[in-house]
């Protein structure tokens, strides 16, 4: 496992504690890290995409222009209203495992989140996961290519870009 990945899988506990307990939102997350150690975040949310297969090929699509060598994407489980979960799964491009975590997350009656367990860490077979095959390549018209570079242009003030360093 890529050694961006582990940091990775820090870094998004240490980011949906801060959202959850700070901000009380647990947003809808993706970010991708690249050999030279960019990282870009954003909200899935905030993408103008109707369906969930056109929202995972623009995924692929930026996982694959930026030559990630690992991603993840995080979201918000609700079992049922007193039962919630913050979960994320990081993918590496090399391995054939990610590593997923989940945290119990505490609402008060207000609905507000006043604790968020800590994250237990779990190797789990990369194709296993929904989302997992972000890094096998695909083909795109060269209308829905230009259509995803215009998009992330759009994105690009929504998006946290910083150096993880190497």
């Amino acid at each position: 496992m890529h050694l961006f990945s582990e940091n990775l899988a820090v870094e998004i506990s240490c980011y949906y504690r801060n959202l959850a307990l700070g901000h009380g939102v647990v947003p809808k997350a993706f970010t991708l890290v690249n050999s030279e150690g960019d990282q870009y975040l954003f909200f899935i949310d905030d993408l103008p995409v109707k369906s969930d297969d056109e929202q995972n090929q623009f995924l692929s699509y930026i996982v694959q222009a930026h030559e990630a060598v690992c991603y993840a994407r995080g979201t918000l489980v609700i079992v049922e209203k007193n039962q919630q979960f913050i979960e994320f799964a990081v993918i590496d491009r090399d391995d054939v495992e990610a590593i997923v975590c989940s945290a119990q997350l505490t609402r008060d009656m207000d609905d507000k989140p006043i604790s968020l367990g800590e994250f237990d860490k779990t190797l789990v077979k990369k194709g296993s996961i929904i989302f997992g095959g972000l890094f096998e390549l695909i083909q795109l018209s060269e209308d829905k290519t230009e259509d995803f570079e215009s998009l992330w242009v759009e994105m690009k003030s929504k998006i946290l870009h910083r150096s993880m360093g190497l």
